[in-house]
């Protein structure tokens, strides 16, 4: 007699959920903060926020005491800092050589830079408000100080013109980050990107007259200095500059740079 075998047959196992992105950028941000280097980068922020602020209370002239000066003052410092940090996010997965792990983890590498973004950008938006909560400080212990009433000379959409252009520094930095994918190479990247580059086309617009009209459509820093001069509303034209020159020096090579990071082989 033939024997008959029963099979169990079992439901097929539900396919695994990916992990939301929210959480891939709470695991982002904070890789930002985990490592001493990190901790004391986020923190040289505020640190350099309140000597610049110091430093306009003790040196700036009486009538130069205003709330923009605080705020001028202290962006110079945070416009090299936050461009760092936003580097340092993108190549620390080739540099440190943790790439692997996290595209195995999330096998699909946009998402995985696409939380790097939101959170340096993220970054960018918190340091602004200590800046600007540091600075309304240090507006009023200037006023203190010389026994005159603070000046509150600026707007709200001057204000949020200087946020803008912060997260324009950063995102520059994250292209770079992505672009180079090393930290060295990108560090000095932003350096000729904020540094070299303009000197070169300010030096080329003074000595060629045909030169001093194309700067705004060319010069990357040249365009985004409008909106941390507290000058009131920007024109039509300071718009375009800030975009064109925005798809020249960060759309295309952010374009390029995801491009090598989908493909590259990680080691």
């Amino acid at each position: 007699m033939s024997t008959i075998t029963a099979v169990t047959v079992r439901p097929p196992r539900p396919a695994a959920r990916p992990i939301p992105l929210t959480r891939v950028t709470q695991v982002e941000l904070r890789k930002m903060f985990d490592t001493r280097s990190g901790f004391w980068l986020m923190a040289s922020i505020v640190i350099a926020a309140i000597l610049a602020t110091v430093a306009v209370i003790l040196f700036a002239p009486d009538g130069e005491r205003t709330y923009s000066s605080f705020a001028i003052a202290i962006h110079l410092p945070v416009a090299i800092i936050l461009p760092l940090i936003a580097v340092l996010s993108v190549t620390s997965e080739w540099s440190q050589r943790s790439g692997l792990t996290t595209f195995t983890l999330i096998p699909h590498r946009s998402r995985a830079i696409a939380a790097k973004a939101i959170a340096s950008v993220g970054v960018a938006f918190v340091s602004m408000l200590l800046v600007f909560a540091i600075g309304a400080v240090g507006n009023l212990v200037g006023a203190v100080v010389t026994d005159t009433a603070p000046v509150w000379d600026a707007s709200i959409t001057e204000c949020l013109y200087f946020v803008l252009g912060n997260v324009l520094s950063l995102l520059i930095g994250f292209m770079l980050g992505v672009l180079i994918r090393g930290s060295a190479g990108a560090i000095a990247g932003y350096f000729v990107y904020s540094g070299l580059l303009p000197t070169v086309f300010g030096l080329l617009a003074a000595s060629q007259a045909w030169f001093r009209d194309l700067q705004p459509w060319i010069d990357l820093q040249y365009a985004q200095s409008a909106l941390f001069r507290f000058e009131g509303a920007l024109t039509g034209e300071q718009w375009a500059n800030i975009a064109v020159t925005g798809v020249i020096w960060l759309v295309i090579p952010l374009a390029v740079g995801l491009g090598f990071v989908m493909r590259a082989e990680v080691k």
